[in-house]
């Protein structure tokens, strides 16, 4: 491959929450792993609403690092928005999104430049393997992204994390995206730009353990669902004419019947079925309805993304110029 640009300044952005203990392991590797790519970088790490010792552990690191930028959010308001603060923050021509477990190895970072270099705008780390995860969490993870690619023209990576590199002219073009239900791996598709995948294998988490429960993956789907899908919309529309026609259909057998038989005082089961049927039907529309009706709630209030209760830390002082980019 061809070389064609060269970065010289470079942010790393670390969303976090409760990251004590995993923070003084990464810094060295991180830190010397950034100095042997480029000449200036920053590295951005947004406390998420900790609380345990992760601000005195980050006081500290800075005293070694001084390219360390500390953004303490006022609350939790969650990874997607704490991720979106750091891009907010960042100024590097380059950004490198990761997690603080070591579990997105640094030193695919270098691979990552080179197809940057040779002008792929985006690129993404996927996993090679979940064998580690449960056969549900599989099964969920491969549903949803079936359910994602029915969307039109919007192909979400599979396997595809938050791991990844940017092109400045990337993460401008998500920074102009106004919506407050964000939902970054749709995100970074649905911006388009030139984008190549790199295959890992993610390392063993060195303290802690995840904090996506079933329950949070399942409300995290659904939002991936809500904001850029409509389907659920169109299948609650066919499954309305479906049901209008059988129950035309249903009818009109009743009305023969009674024409040609008479009517019996009969069919007390079958009439409680249906009414339960439909109820449930109508209670299941409602909620699909309701949650899009949830997403428009949360947008027209306007409220700001996230809070910061500080920030310390001067990172890099500018954005890089369009030649540099």
């Amino acid at each position: 491959m061809t070389i064609t640009r060269q970065a010289r300044t470079l942010s790393c952005v670390i969303p976090g929450l409760n990251e004590a203990e995993n923070l003084p392991a990464l810094m060295p590797v991180l830190v010397a792993q950034l100095r042997s790519l480029v000449q200036d970088f920053e590295i951005i790490f947004v406390d998420d609403g900790s609380t345990d010792a992760t601000p005195l552990v980050v006081e500290h690191l800075r005293q070694t690092y001084p390219q360390l930028v500390y953004i303490q959010l006022s609350r939790n308001f969650g990874k997607e928005a704490a991720l979106t603060a750091g891009l907010q923050a960042s100024r590097g021509q380059i950004v490198v999104c990761m997690d603080a477990d070591l579990q997105h190895p640094p030193a695919l970072i270098a691979d990552m430049m080179q197809r940057w270099a040779c002008g792929v705008d985006m690129v993404y780390a996927v996993r090679e393997t979940r064998d580690d995860e449960t056969w549900m969490k599989r099964a969920g993870t491969s549903i949803f992204y079936k359910l994602m690619r029915t969307s039109s023209g919007l192909r979400v990576p599979r396997n595809a994390g938050d791991f990844r590199l940017l092109d400045r002219c990337v993460v401008d073009a998500l920074l102009v995206l106004p919506e407050r239900s964000r939902f970054m791996k749709g995100l970074f598709a649905w911006v388009g730009f030139p984008s190549e995948p790199i295959y890992y294998s993610p390392a063993d988490r060195l303290h802690g353990t995840s904090r996506f429960r079933p329950g949070k993956l399942l409300g995290f789907a659904v939002d991936g669902l809500t904001a850029f899908t409509t389907w659920p919309l169109r299948l609650l529309c066919l499954m309305g004419a479906v049901l209008a026609m059988l129950s035309f259909g249903y009818g009109l057998f009743i009305i023969f019947k009674h024409l040609l038989y008479g009517d019996a005082v009969r069919g007390w089961a079958t009439l409680i079925t249906v009414v339960l049927f439909f109820a449930g039907v109508n209670m299941l529309s409602l909620g699909i309805v309701g949650e899009y009706v949830a997403r428009i709630f949360a947008e027209v209030k306007n409220r700001p993304l996230y809070l910061v209760r500080r920030r310390q830390g001067q990172g890099l002082s500018a954005p890089p110029t369009d030649e540099a980019s």
